[in-house]
């Protein structure tokens, strides 16, 4: 595939560090305000499982009174991803912006992704750090940026993101010198690819140092899907919480992207990383025991499926762009978009979505 986005030109600004290094911050891209609000909303949502848990018990932030999660925080199940929250986190001007900015273009896709919230007692003392990158070899260039928006004080103790800076620059080098190791097990379908410790050691002599990426809450982090990271669990005693999310062009998708989209919305799952491509399902599930909803509450035509409905008006099969863009149709949208919320809060309240959990 070739390249989708030019890394050679200098922005005087934090796409510098991001072609530079791999990674980069935006702060203030929502208000601390805000970013205390979504941590609430994230903290409620864990409360009304049945599994014990409470904010202001300390004892109960362990993974027996907690649903199911992976690497001491990360939740991806119930059909978490279409929270209301979840949109209206997304929906953000500020990472919205930050994004288009990035690209180039306004008219951007989202992914269906997780959050985390990880306590300062979850078990994750003996988590092993797992060093992987998000995107495929067999595509050149930069494809894919991903991010989360950050809630919480997050320092050098606090457990979070580690990327091996400059990493973006080498993984190319890499699978050429050696190619065999492109089409290991530990490849999948969703362009993760995992390094064992003897290939971390091949970029650290080439002068690529870990750095733990610390940020306030409002911050937009975000990295480029070539850069090897990992996450750190937490040595201090403070809570982290964020909400991941990744934006690409929408010019990037195929009727089939859109198609398979517009599928996993209509059924509360979960894509990740990149917006378009990647579609890890993650199904609503009822208990730890995973148990799947089958019939999942559907809402009336949404802000999402006009988009996609625009999309196909606007570059039909071919997918490829033309005079114009979403920005317009997505501020008439703004007013379904609010009512959308509304209705879906409503329901939530009567125990009618996210799996019969209320």
């Amino acid at each position: 595939m070739e390249e989708t986005m030019a890394t050679s030109v200098k922005y005087d600004d934090w796409r510098d560090h991001l072609q530079q290094h791999g990674y980069t911050i935006i702060k203030n891209a929502i208000s601390p305000e805000k970013a205390q609000y979504y941590q609430q909303q994230q903290i409620e949502w864990l409360e009304k499982f049945t599994y014990g848990f409470k904010k202001d018990d300390s004892t109960t932030w362990t993974p027996e009174y907690l649903p199911a999660h992976a690497r001491g925080g990360m939740y991806f199940r119930y059909g978490v991803q279409h929270e209301a929250f979840m949109w209206e986190a997304r929906q953000e001007a500020g990472i919205i912006d930050a994004f288009a900015k990035l690209w180039g273009t306004d008219e951007l896709l989202v992914s269906f992704d997780a959050m985390n919230i990880t306590f300062p007692s979850s078990n994750t003392t003996n988590s092993q750090p797992w060093p992987h990158i998000d995107q495929s070899p067999q595509k050149k260039g930069l494809h894919c940026v991903q991010g989360f928006i950050n809630f919480t004080p997050n320092g050098p103790e606090d457990g979070g993101l580690m990327v091996l800076k400059g990493t973006h620059k080498l993984t190319e080098k890499f699978f050429e010198t050696f190619p065999e190791q492109a089409n290991r097990e530990s490849w999948g379908p969703e362009d993760w690819f995992s390094f064992e410790a003897s290939e971390i050691d091949w970029f650290r002599e080439r002068g690529c140092e870990p750095k733990k990426v610390c940020a306030d809450p409002g911050d937009l982090i975000m990295w480029d899907s070539r850069t090897i990271h990992y996450s750190v669990p937490p040595q201090s005693e403070q809570m982290r919480a964020l909400i991941y999310l990744c934006y690409t062009p929408a010019r990037f998708a195929t009727p089939e992207n859109l198609e398979k989209k517009a599928v996993l919305f209509k059924n509360k799952q979960g894509s990740v990383r990149d917006s378009i491509t990647h579609s890890t399902f993650h199904p609503q599930i009822l208990t730890r025991d995973s148990t799947v909803e089958t019939h999942p509450t559907e809402h009336k035509e949404s802000f999402f499926h006009k988009i996609l409905d625009h999309h196909h008006d606007k570059h039909g099969n071919e997918g490829q762009a033309t005079e114009g863009g979403l920005h317009s149709e997505l501020k008439k949208d703004q007013g379904d978009f609010k009512q959308y919320i509304k209705e879906d809060r409503q329901l939530e309240e009567e125990g009618q979505t996210y799996g019969g959990l209320m």
